[in-house]
């Protein structure tokens, strides 16, 4: 058994420390938002925001709760996270697959095509009139999900990981009889399970933040999405009021403060809980994906 010298000890302990003042540093601000949360309107304006409730009140998260509001940006956040991610996952890998074939005519061209759309796009103006005008997508949920059915950085990325695999195994298959798509989704996919949960990831967090596309097409309350609703909150104050004109509440003045911070909480709180189910394939996904250029 190799023993470890001092400055090997010290290094160690210099990282520990670093990592855990970082960890630190990025914990407080989360803290902060969720003990001010949970504090009065009055002992914020009063002490400012602190690691610990000064006053302890759910009236922010009656407010919130009691409103239809966030229930149904919840329903849009999660339907377009659900529907997005699941078709998104099933375009990806079905381009990612058909390139990483070496067998398949004009793969390079379409990788090129897919690689130029990453360094060059039409703009923002050009994207609003396809969307609007030519494709009448303004004010429906889908505009939220198809237009980023497919990102070319994840299409690559499962494409470098599909290369990976031994070519021996589709080989055998076809000998065997399989189709493309038999080989795809009984052989290529299960073998993927880390990059398929790591692009899943990426996929998932996209839709989930989603909120500049409801800014330029949505304009339906039903239709705001989760992000957007609390990036009006936090832009309007008026916003706020009008959720609380909603809730009959007898000399109930608006905490517009606790109700940011409670939208905050209630809006992040879902999409942080997939990361430890997701965390172990998230390292090896991408590093065995980005080892093949």
């Amino acid at each position: 058994m190799i023993r470890e010298s001092i400055p090997d000890k010290l290094l160690k302990l210099s990282f520990y420390l670093i990592l855990t003042l970082f960890s630190v540093y990025c914990l407080l601000p989360i803290v902060a938002v969720v003990s001010s949360s949970f504090s009065t309107e009055s002992s914020i304006l009063r002490d400012g925001y602190t690691l610990f409730p000064v006053e302890f009140s759910l009236e922010a998260y009656k407010l919130i709760f009691q409103d239809q509001t966030i229930y149904k940006a919840y329903g849009v956040t999660i339907f377009i996270t659900a529907a997005g991610t699941a078709l998104s996952m099933i375009f990806t890998s079905a381009m990612a697959y058909a390139i990483s074939v070496k067998t398949v005519k004009y793969r390079n061209a379409i990788a090129f095509y897919a690689y130029f759309t990453m360094l060059f796009h039409g703009g923002l103006v050009a994207n609003y009139l396809l969307i609007s005008k030519y494709l009448g997508m303004k004010n429906s949920i889908w505009v939220l999900i198809i237009p980023g059915l497919i990102s070319a950085w994840n299409m690559f990325l499962l494409r470098n990981f599909f290369a990976s695999i031994d070519e021996s195994l589709a080989e055998s298959a076809k000998m065997d009889g399989a189709n493309d798509a038999y080989i795809l989704m009984r052989i290529i996919l299960p073998v993927s399970l880390p990059a398929l949960a790591t692009v899943g990831l990426f996929y998932a967090l996209g839709y989930w933040n989603k909120w500049f596309d409801a800014l330029l097409y949505i304009s339906d309350p039903d239709k705001f999405p989760l992000q957007y609703l609390i990036q009006r909150i936090m832009n309007n104050l008026d916003y706020v009021n009008q959720i609380a004109a909603d809730v009959s509440i007898p000399n109930f003045i608006p905490p517009a403060i606790t109700v940011r911070l409670a939208t905050t909480m209630v809006t992040i709180g879902p999409i942080v809980l997939l990361y430890p189910f997701l965390q172990r394939y998230f390292v090896k996904g991408l590093m065995v994906g980005a080892v093949k250029g």
